[in-house]
């Protein structure tokens, strides 16, 4: 395969990778918010509790795929040489050549 199929299937396997751990951190922190805060709350606060808790999960499910993310890629950086396999995606890796 050339570098620019392995640079696509690579941005491809990343981006599904991405979404996948996001998905999994969501429904990690609402089980553990579910399972563990909501029936320590009273009663009349669970409701008012369950709709600012959504939109904190979901924060928190990015921020987490993104550390995961992080490690994930740089180990692979270390393991895999990524100038002998892929292409850059933006610019290139000559030098501008001078004229004049």
């Amino acid at each position: 395969m050339s570098k620019k199929t392995n640079t696509l299937f690579f941005i491809l396997a990343a981006t599904v990778f991405n979404i996948l751990i996001t998905i999994a951190a969501f429904l990690a922190l609402l089980f553990l918010f579910t399972f563990v805060v909501m029936p320590r709350l009273p009663e009349p606060d669970a409701g008012k509790a369950a709709g600012w808790a959504i939109p904190v999960i979901f924060i928190g499910a990015i921020v987490i795929s993104f550390a995961v993310y992080r490690i994930v890629l740089k180990l692979f950086m270390k393991k895999v040489n990524i100038e002998k396999h892929f292409d850059p995606i933006f610019g290139s890796r000559r030098p501008p050549v001078r004229r004049g």
